[in-house]
């Protein structure tokens, strides 16, 4: 099972000054329409090489556009033994601001 998290929970997070982690998993073209500002971008095929960048103490939150993805790179690296959540309905149902990648 998957740890999920909505989008508003998300963004009330953020706005609690929460330490939170997100890994952005979509595209450079999809990214490129905007990003949720503290997250990280790192492309769903990247992660299997990337996945040694990231802290198994920490809790990761992937983010994609629907949720589909970030849901099958959390199932990944859950197995692989880090600790993970879903961003259930993606950037699509993100009502947050975003900004331009870096």
């Amino acid at each position: 099972m998957i740890k999920e998290i909505s989008p508003s929970e998300v963004q009330e997070k953020l706005q609690n000054g929460e330490n939170i982690e997100l890994i952005d998993v979509r595209e450079d073209e999809e990214v490129a329409e905007g990003i949720i500002s503290k997250a990280k971008h790192i492309k769903m095929g990247d992660i299997p090489a990337r996945a040694g960048e990231l802290d198994k103490e920490k809790e990761y939150i992937f983010i994609c556009r629907s949720g589909r993805r970030s849901e099958n790179v959390a199932a990944f690296l859950q197995e692989q033994g880090y600790k993970v959540v879903n961003m259930t309905g993606g950037m699509l149902e993100w009502k947050g601001e975003t900004v331009p990648k870096q």
